[in-house]
């Protein structure tokens, strides 16, 4: 395994984060594994030397925190791993139960502190920016939660950059803790935040820690191929909404190079987010042990500038999307 710092902190994280939406209870999502099955998933990271977890409350509705934080604490030193996770989004259909007010994110961190079985959270992170509490009220909030010593760092998620830099503005004048990390969609055929954010990122010493480096799968599988191998790739109704407008000449590119390698699609889409420097560590996931193990294999992969041009040269821009 290959390490790096978050961003301009001393935080030392592993270069690919595993992603636990993936593990909770399947009555949330049909491709989600239970308790049972998410284990070897875990297990399999730890033993190949990633230490950097990543989740949310709402992935599950807060199963995935359980599951992931039982784990874990039965597999690992807590205090070698880096354990993430995030609020936001609705986890009940009462008005106080979303969004990034002080009363629910400080509420939200609690109730996930207890999920996950740890005194401190490593990374707490706003899942999306909230449109109704003022930036201010969560900004506040994230800084009692760091001050208790219930939070150690906060991180953003997908946003504009304007909402970013005006919340790193915000926290300077006021002296309170910084975002240290933004977890945007990054991929060969969602590019978008190249455009600003990526930058925002590099200026302020931000850490990048991209969701979907696969795009759901579809960098994974020949054009012809409209679906994949597993659950999620066949019932995932996100990915049609992200990807309805991909690039297939991207994706063919993905397999040409593949094919001339000798090796899976996912490893060279992979292994292109991690040759960017700007990249923190790629957020996988899995429901295949074999699909974790081409995870790890493509942080050997190093491709040429030739390769990257290739790759990037059919990309057309593409809608903002969160």
């Amino acid at each position: 395994m290959q390490y790096t710092t978050l961003g301009n902190t001393g935080l030392t994280v592993s270069r690919l984060c595993l992603g636990c939406m993936t593990y909770g209870d399947p009555r949330w999502r049909t491709w989600v594994l239970d308790e049972g099955e998410a284990q070897p998933f875990i297990r399999l990271a730890l033993e190949k030397g990633i230490n950097f977890f990543d989740t949310a409350d709402m992935y599950s509705l807060g199963m995935s925190e359980e599951v992931t934080g039982r784990a874990l604490r039965a597999m690992a030193n807590p205090d070698e791993i880096v354990i993430a996770t995030k609020v936001f989004w609705p986890m009940g259909d009462a008005p106080n139960m979303k969004g990034l007010s002080r009363k629910h994110v400080v509420q939200s961190c609690e109730a996930s502190l207890r999920r996950l079985g740890v005194e401190t959270i490593d990374l707490y992170q706003i899942h999306r920016f909230d449109h109704i509490a003022p930036i201010e009220e969560t900004l506040g909030a994230l800084q009692h939660l760091v001050h208790q010593g219930k939070v150690r760092y906060i991180g953003a998620s997908s946003g504009y950059a304007w909402e970013l830099m005006r919340a790193l503005s915000i926290s300077e004048r006021n002296g309170w803790a910084r975002f240290v990390s933004v977890q945007p969609q990054y991929n060969l055929l969602y590019r978008e935040e190249e455009r600003e954010m990526i930058p925002a990122c590099h200026a302020e010493g931000l850490g990048l820690i991209p969701w979907s480096p696969l795009a759901r799968g579809v960098l994974t599988r020949p054009r012809a191929k409209t679906k994949g191998s597993t659950v999620r790739s066949d019932t995932d109704v996100h990915a049609d909404r992200l990807y309805a407008n991909a690039d297939w000449e991207v994706v063919d590119v993905v397999e040409n190079i593949a094919e001339k390698r000798g090796i899976s699609m996912a490893q060279v889409a992979l292994a292109w987010v991690l040759s960017k420097p700007d990249v923190t560590a790629p957020i996988i996931g899995a429901t295949r042990l074999e699909h974790l193990e081409e995870s790890f294999a493509a942080l050997e992969v190093k491709l040429t500038a030739e390769e990257i041009t290739e790759l990037e040269r059919p990309y057309t821009p593409k809608a903002v999307t969160f």
